[in-house]
């Protein structure tokens, strides 16, 4: 037996806090909590002393998956990678199954989010659409054919 039980969540540093959660929240998921987490416990998993971070727990709604984002406090954040592309080594995407995948690129285009590329098909069972999110996210939005 796997000492994995499941996948609980992934993480985000970003900048703009408040400006990555309206995105996120307007994809559809839920916020859970919002706190500022600092002292002993960060420093020792993060490794970075005397770090102070505010976090934003957000859950898909079937409550299955969660996306965590965190903006640091101290000490300053680093700047990333903004224009990465899929080739890029690293995290790259965060993924969602959608329904209606025109109608949220589409949505998410008048909020000034566009298509990485364009909408593919695979295998006539699923469409697909990487959208650069803030702080250069790309969020993939996966529908069944």
């Amino acid at each position: 037996m796997s000492p994995i039980m499941r996948f609980d969540h992934v993480g985000v540093t970003v900048e703009d806090l408040d400006g990555a959660l309206a995105f996120f929240v307007g994809l559809g998921l839920e916020i859970e909590g919002r706190t500022f987490v600092e002292g002993e416990f960060i420093d020792t998993v993060i490794g970075i002393p005397g770090s102070r971070t505010e976090i934003v727990m957000l859950k898909t709604p079937g409550g299955d998956t969660a996306v965590e984002l965190s903006s640091f406090v101290r000490p300053d954040p680093e700047p990333g990678s903004p224009d990465a592309m899929a080739n890029e080594l690293g995290l790259r995407s965060l993924s969602f199954e959608v329904d209606g995948l025109d109608g949220m690129v589409d949505r998410l285009a008048e909020h000034g989010y566009g298509l990485v590329g364009g909408i593919g098909e695979y295998e006539s069972i699923w469409r697909m659409a990487y959208v650069r999110g803030p702080e250069g996210i790309i969020v993939a939005l996966a529908e069944r054919s």
